[in-house]
């Protein structure tokens, strides 16, 4: 562990369910870690555009990990003082609100399999974007929600019944941990329902009737900071009073996100987000809730890259391509000329949004050239959101990155040359859970940084930016 343990510290139990594993951490007050357990999970998917989780297998791997963090703290547990989740925001569930049984596959964020019935709407993508901050899309949960009650006879059948229970992934997770069974959600993963008026901070009235969604079987809206329940642990009854999104509590993991600093956060898909104390616009972006409670809120201007890690497995399946994840590192400091990925797996996001985008080579290449024009499409498609970004007062200063391909040195620097901007990779790599113990800890002042990370400064590389600028040519035409 990282952190050498005072007799007076307060601690703080980090629930985060994320797409491949599940994860608890016990921080103090000032960031240290001091225990952690991990248990990996299966994701499935059936059919193309369908990703699905098992339920049941997230909730038990959540239940195991807790108990063993929390056990292997000895006599310390009794100064755990609360817990928070984080887990994937737009994946989705059903379930029976008398039993707690699963009645729906959890339904990822990476999932489309409604994407043509949601194209129906296409006329009025402007109002939905005015009343959620975010594009229509079927990554997101209205469509999902949909789908469950359309196709699964025995959603259906608790609908009829009257305890259906339906909504994100961590409604379901608090309904299955938390002695009192609540049945709420946070503003981070109730927004990404595509279901939530930005504005009102609740389910909108018109996007519920648009969708088919029954509001009597979704969670009740709470803030971020709240009293959800009591998880018990053994002989330990922890007070649960933070849930969010992954991405959302990521952004507090060095404390609060300023707003000269945009944050990139680079995994299966790549994400990037400005802060602001108000709802910002700005066209082909999302506007998004991180946080919120009695005294505070904080927005974000954020786009999305839906074919991050997921286009480098894109690539290894189509191309017979063999371990990128290994090879990446040395094949990014080759010099060579390198063809042009248009990315489009997962579906085109900020800020083209095309669902249906044909994902292409242009060029060709040995099999290194190939993977490492994936890499760089992703580069490619965080600089055009970070373009648009800037057009909002104060203009970025600087980047911080975070997630699994920001260990790609290449990556970062080639991230810094493209902007212009000095970017800061932090060494701490669990930043949901980090942040998640920020946000429970009250927005501390004094939130150090537990070890020095890495900076790059913007360097000169003017075939990369050829590329780029290459690259901005074609997407248009290929739209």
């Amino acid at each position: 562990m990282n952190a050498a343990p005072a007799a007076q510290d307060t601690l703080y139990l980090c629930i985060d369910q994320g797409g491949h594993a599940s994860r608890a951490l016990v921080f103090d007050g000032r960031g240290g870690l001091h225990a952690s357990s991990l248990r990996e999970v299966g994701v499935r998917t059936p059919m193309p555009d369908r990703v699905e989780q098992d339920p049941e297998e997230l909730a038990a791997s959540l239940q195991a990990v807790i108990v063993e963090a929390v056990t292997s703290l000895g006599d310390r547990a009794d100064r755990i003082a609360g817990a928070g989740i984080a887990t994937q925001r737009s994946s989705i569930v059903c379930w029976d609100r008398r039993t707690g049984l699963a009645l729906s596959p959890v339904i990822s964020w990476q999932d489309r399999r409604a994407h043509e019935w949601l194209s129906r709407f296409a006329a009025q993508t402007n109002e939905v974007h005015r009343r959620t901050g975010l594009r229509l899309s079927a990554h997101y949960g209205a469509s999902k929600l949909h789908w469950c009650l359309d196709h699964l006879p025995a959603v259906t059948a608790a609908q009829r019944e009257g305890h259906l229970a339906m909504g994100p992934l961590a409604s379901f997770l608090l309904f299955r941990l938390l002695e009192e069974k609540p049945l709420l959600a946070d503003p981070a993963n109730a927004a990404r329902t595509l279901l939530w008026n930005i504005r009102s901070m609740d389910w909108d009235p018109w996007l519920l009737e648009r969708f088919g969604v029954p509001k009597e079987s979704l969670p009740r809206c709470v803030p971020t900071h709240h009293p959800f329940g009591t998880l018990r642990v053994k002989e330990h009854r922890i007070p649960l009073t933070v849930a969010t999104g992954d991405q959302s509590a990521a952004l507090f993991s060095l404390s609060a996100p300023q707003p000269e600093t945009a944050y990139i956060n680079m995994g299966t898909g790549a994400f990037i987000q400005r802060a602001f104390d108000q709802a910002p616009e700005a066209d082909g972006l999302l506007t998004g809730m991180v946080y919120r409670d009695a005294d505070r809120a904080v927005f974000v201007l954020e786009g999305t890259v839906n074919g991050a890690g997921a286009a480098l497995q894109w690539a290894e399946r189509e191309w017979g391509l063999e371990n990128i994840e290994a090879c990446l590192p040395e094949w990014l400091t080759r010099k060579s000329d390198i063809p042009l990925f248009l990315n489009g797996v997962g579906g085109l996001g900020a800020p083209y949004w095309s669902a249906e985008f044909h994902t292409r080579l242009i060029g060709d290449g040995e099999p290194w050239q190939k993977a490492v024009a994936v890499a760089e499409s992703i580069v490619f498609l965080l600089q055009t959101n970070l373009e648009l970004m800037q057009k909002l007062p104060p203009a970025p200063a600087r980047l911080v990155v975070s997630g699994g391909l920001a260990r790609y040195d290449g990556l970062c620097q080639r991230l810094s040359d493209l902007s212009g901007l000095a970017l800061y990779r932090p060494t701490e790599h669990e930043a949901t859970a980090r942040g998640t113990a920020y946000l429970l800890a009250g927005f501390p002042g004094d939130w150090p940084e537990e070890k020095p990370g890495t900076p790059f400064a913007p360097k000169q590389s003017t075939g990369f930016r050829q590329r780029y600028q290459r690259w901005r040519a074609e997407m248009p035409r290929a739209l």
